[in-house]
């Protein structure tokens, strides 16, 4: 059984940082793309950020780009999402997201369809 445990959530202020880790367990991270969306009050769940298997191409919204990186450790089956320069609009329950395995070392699920296994959440509160 496939599952993904996020951590790293928290309260912050207007400016700073947070640091989300997904632990990937049950599959073989290696050759898993991932990523995190995101979901704020009474609004449709978004894309955030993506990663490839073998962490060569990332995807960004572009609400994010130059604030939020992501990164994987596929030693350690983690992925994390650094964020940056946060802003009261970046206040969501963040989830760590898995696609099933592909060959493409360079594939970045953008998409919330292209994504099978889920976390449970962590929620960014970003106060001003």
């Amino acid at each position: 059984q496939v599952q993904l445990v996020e951590s790293g959530g928290g309260l912050v202020q207007v400016g700073g940082s947070l640091r989300l880790s997904c632990v990937v367990s049950g599959r073989t991270f290696s050759r898993t793309p991932a990523g995190w969306l995101r979901q704020g009050s009474g609004k449709v769940r978004e894309f955030v950020a993506t990663i490839s298997w073998s962490g060569d191409s990332k995807q960004f919204a572009d609400s994010v780009k130059g604030r939020f990186t992501i990164s994987r450790d596929n030693a350690k089956n983690t992925v994390y999402l650094e964020m940056n320069s946060l802003k009261p609009d970046d206040t969501a329950v963040y989830y760590c997201a898995a696609a099933g395995l592909n060959g493409n070392r360079y594939y970045t699920p953008s998409r919330e369809y292209e994504y099978l296994y889920w976390g449970q959440g962590t929620q960014v509160t970003v106060s001003s």
